[in-house]
């Protein structure tokens, strides 16, 4: 394999980069390489080469809901937290991939605008948003996106609408067509600059009394089971606490798993596993996992 550092001068590039310097769990092995593009003729550039070469691409943002597995990732991988623009046009806020959810929401609530106030705690980035149709409190990204600029694999650039995004709790048709998201835009309405900022304030209150911010973490583990909550099963079949190597179950919210002592991503999926067979014998309820899991596992 070329050295990629060669190929694209005018982009970072690192080779056997660890991915746990950059994941919000603190965890992951190496990339094989590492690339941090900043424009989107850049990201052709990257999707193009992999294509010509038959290499694999993996798109990372803030790397906030995903676990790396020890063993890094094959071939090449992009952060794309250098596309960050955020732009507001009357009332429409458009953010490049690399921008964080939580950003975007302080720029619709600085231009007065309301309906991104459910994402003020979102840590993760608008094309991890996109991709996953982020929520919280009620609310999902897919109500207020009108469309989203993406490349498709073979290297074209697609505006897909709403509709063409086929939202669905915690999906998106970007996890099949397998394209790099570039931007989003969201329809928001006038609203008052207070109460927006009362209600993100409210939110992240609750946020931080809930949730075990205060640890690495990959988010909310398990997707909502269908008449259950996957926190309280978890709570109600004693497995708060729960540790494996040096990931635990938040003592303090039952649907996180935190690093409490250099975590592996082996621990992670150990404890993911224990707690997907413990619910399904007690309560006979199959937890699926919110958080993806990626990489080499070894």
């Amino acid at each position: 394999m070329a050295n990629l550092m060669n190929e694209f001068p005018d982009i970072e590039i690192k080779q056997d980069e660890p991915l746990m310097n950059y994941t919000y769990t603190h965890t992951g092995g190496p990339a094989d390489w590492l690339a941090f593009p900043e424009t989107v003729d850049q990201v052709k550039q990257l999707v193009d080469y992999v294509r010509d070469h038959d290499m694999s691409l993996t798109v990372l943002g803030n790397a906030s809901n995903l676990i790396v597995g020890d063993g890094g990732i094959d071939d090449l991988t992009i952060i794309l937290t250098r596309l960050n623009k955020i732009e507001v046009h009357d009332n429409k806020v458009t953010a490049q991939a690399g921008a964080s959810y939580i950003d975007t929401t302080r720029m619709a609530r600085d231009n007065n605008l309301t309906g991104l106030e459910f994402a003020a705690g979102i840590p993760g980035s608008i094309g991890g948003a996109i991709f996953m149709n982020a929520g919280a409190y009620g609310g999902e990204t897919k109500n207020v996106v009108t469309d989203a600029t993406v490349m498709l694999p073979d290297g074209t650039i697609e505006h897909l609408s709403n509709k063409e995004l086929d939202f669905g709790y915690r999906h998106s048709s970007i996890q099949e067509n397998k394209g790099v998201v570039l931007d989003a835009t969201f329809t928001l309405e006038p609203g008052d600059y207070d109460e927006i900022k009362a209600k993100m304030d409210d939110l992240n209150e609750r946020r931080e009394a809930k949730q075990p911010l205060d640890l690495p973490s990959c988010g909310s583990v398990f997707k909502r089971p269908e008449g259950y909550y996957a926190g309280k099963l978890i709570h109600d079949a004693g497995l708060q606490g729960y540790t494996s190597g040096g990931a635990q179950v938040s003592t303090k919210h039952a649907g996180f798993i935190v690093n409490i002592d250099h975590g592996t991503a082996a621990d992670y999926v150990n404890v993911i596993r224990h707690v997907q067979k413990t619910v399904k014998e007690k309560f006979g309820v199959d937890l699926e996992t919110e958080v993806r899991i990626i990489g080499r596992q070894d």
